[in-house]
């Protein structure tokens, strides 16, 4: 079994206690489940930089991330300094997030915000609509066709926008639906964990153009950047690079002091 096998199969035990606890009608019935969504598809295609700031406090790769760090502070600080939108990662077991986060995030900007989970499950929609988020994120690598065709068109009804994420191109051809409003290229093999940013320009091209295109994992410097959009990539997804320090608040305002600065 490799790792994303066993978050898929932990989370399926997860969601089934959190149906229990708080059942889609009560999700319904939460402020936020009919506060009229943001669009990241939209800040992606104005934004001169077009990234995508995440929350998280620790992954497989990286356990001992930021494990102490506070979503308000750092959330306002990717808002003040030009994030055109934010994913917070609302995985407990793997990535030490939650729901809360993600609540706690909504209270703080008015970015577009990404819930990113692995879902496996429609309650995990409704979920994170009722909690603030804008869009969700669909692995091509956990779902089939009809799930990912079932998801999207439940997210749409929603209001949420979809990013759907592909790491190779049989990836990429089954699982484009009408309802995707991005497709992310993750860089990292989430098998292997291994990092090759070349994958993202190999499957630049096969990604039709109605379609926002995202580079996810990986990207730790401004020229990556600049050498994507080149490719066609209007969003990039950057976390770790910006969690990993002291101040990730402080780190991404530098990085973006630098970006728009090579960019003029």
């Amino acid at each position: 079994m490799n790792i994303l096998e066993k978050i898929a199969a932990d989370k399926r035990v997860e969601v089934a206690t959190q149906k229990e606890e708080v059942p889609v009608e009560v999700l319904q019935l939460l402020p936020h489940f009919k506060r009229k969504c943001i669009s990241l598809s939209e800040n992606l295609r104005k934004s001169p930089a077009g990234i995508i700031a995440e929350f998280k406090r620790r992954s497989p790769s990286h356990p001992d991330l930021n494990p102490e760090a506070e979503v308000e502070e750092i959330v306002k600080a990717y808002e003040k300094f030009g994030a055109a939108g934010i994913s917070v990662l609302t995985d407990e077991a793997y990535f030490g997030g939650g729901m809360e986060d993600l609540s706690l995030a909504r209270e703080s900007v008015k970015l577009p915000l990404l819930r990113k989970d692995f879902v496996i499950d429609e309650y995990q929609i409704y979920e994170a609509k009722a909690m603030g988020a804008d869009v969700i994120l669909l692995i091509a690598a956990l779902l089939n066709e009809k799930q990912i065709e079932k998801f999207s068109k439940l997210a749409k009804e929603l209001g949420l926008e979809v990013l759907l994420e592909v790491h190779n191109r049989e990836e990429l051809d089954n699982s484009l639906m009408p309802e995707i409003d991005m497709v992310g290229v993750n860089n990292r093999n989430l098998k292997t964990f291994e990092v090759d940013l070349n994958t993202s320009k190999e499957l630049a091209a096969a990604i039709p153009e109605e379609y926002v295109k995202v580079s996810e994992s990986g990207i730790s410097d401004t020229a990556a950047i600049l050498e994507l959009q080149k490719s066609g990539f209007q969003g990039f997804l950057i976390g770790g690079n910006f969690m990993k320090t002291e101040d990730p608040g402080a780190s991404f305002a530098a990085f973006m002091q630098q970006l728009n600065k090579e960019n003029q």
